[in-house]
């Protein structure tokens, strides 16, 4: 299993060296299924999710596939993710990406899928992967009284991930406010900033980062 969990996707060199790491062929061989159902339900501005696709396009992959699996019945979004290399989960409502990843039937079928494809998850995307959705659901209370899902996740992972640390975007995402919540589980919780990676490979994790972490349990 190979899972690059991201902030903010692939936001510079060392991300993008160790997602090329993992598929040992350049970008221009590599087919992209960018999965943006996670920001169905964030209203306003959506440069960040233009962003994110904007710098999949000048890394070059051979085809970028927008897949919405709630948009879309099983017969026409399995096939296309199964021609894809990179599996790439934006970032947006998390409890609302694991509602569709579970309603879809994606879920069932993921394990089998990441014995052979690279899964990459941005924000959302990334918290999906952990034993629970949120180490602690005070950081996003209003995410969750929007769409009313309960804490249920993927758990490909043995830890959490809170993404976007001291972005001026996300005010409580800083380390003292972390703490609290970190003393309440038990798991290690990584918090990552939008420079950050935490690069998983089957039972192996390293951080990969241009910017800053903190590594809490």
């Amino acid at each position: 299993m190979k899972l690059l969990l991201t902030s903010a996707g692939i936001s510079n060199k060392s991300i993008e060296k160790a997602l090329l790491d993992f598929m040992e062929k350049p970008f221009s061989e590599l087919n992209l299924a960018f999965i943006p159902t996670a920001s169905n339900v964030e209203k306003g501005n959506k440069d960040w999710l233009i962003k994110d696709l904007q710098i999949c396009t000048e890394l070059g992959f051979k085809q970028i596939d927008i897949v919405d699996i709630s948009a879309l019945p099983k017969e026409h979004w399995e096939p296309r993710l199964n021609e894809a290399d990179v599996l790439m989960f934006e970032g947006g409502d998390t409890y609302y990406l694991m509602h569709w990843v579970d309603k879809s039937g994606l879920k069932d079928l993921l394990p089998e899928m990441l014995k052979t494809k690279v899964y990459i998850g941005i924000s959302a995307g990334s918290m999906i992967c952990c034993p629970k959705i949120h180490a602690g659901e005070k950081l996003y209370s209003s995410e969750k009284e929007r769409y009313k899902g309960d804490e249920k996740a993927l758990g490909l992972v043995d830890f959490y991930i809170e993404p976007h640390l001291n972005s001026p975007w996300f005010p409580e995402v800083k380390d003292e406010f972390l703490k609290e919540i970190a003393e309440k589980v038990k798991e290690p919780m990584y918090a990552i900033d939008d420079n950050t990676a935490i690069k998983v490979t089957d039972e192996k994790v390293e951080v990969i980062t241009e910017g800053k972490y903190i590594r809490y349990n």
